[in-house]
């Protein structure tokens, strides 16, 4: 009866978890406070290279597999993993640019960012804290 007891209780925590809102940070003491969707899309797809001070920007990622970052890229680009992965294939073939730093996980995101003024990164909506900024969030 425990068993079955947890099974509901992890059926009914997961979906909540699985669909956080999620929060593009920057340092505390970068000037930008706010971005926009296509701005923050620029950024990730290597469209872009400043922030909108004229600054810039370290943009770190999430691993290829990471399910944030999945619903991330379909967030602010409309796109799915696989045309993420086509479209970096492409411009990586042609040197044009590189995709953002791939970091491990969004602890070490957040922890990138609160060291580098100019980073940017984004992290689950409950992993935020007080030590960086949050210049766009991404509504579930």
């Amino acid at each position: 009866m425990k068993t079955l007891h947890r099974f509901f209780f992890i059926a009914l925590i997961l979906p909540a978890l699985a669909w956080a809102d999620i929060a593009v940070i920057v340092n505390k003491n970068n000037q930008v406070v706010q971005l926009t969707r296509q701005q923050v899309s620029d950024l990730y797809l290597g469209r872009s290279r400043i922030f909108s001070n004229g600054e810039y920007a370290l943009v770190f990622d999430l691993p290829r597999d990471a399910h944030l970052r999945e619903r991330f890229f379909s967030k602010i680009a409309n796109m799915t993993q696989q045309q993420l992965n086509s479209y970096w294939s492409r411009l990586m073939f042609t040197g044009q640019v590189l995709p953002p730093q791939a970091i491990p996980d969004e602890r070490t995101v957040l922890e990138l960012v609160r060291r580098n003024p100019g980073a940017m990164g984004y992290i689950s909506a409950e992993s935020l804290d007080a030590t960086v900024r949050v210049v766009l969030m991404l509504k579930d």
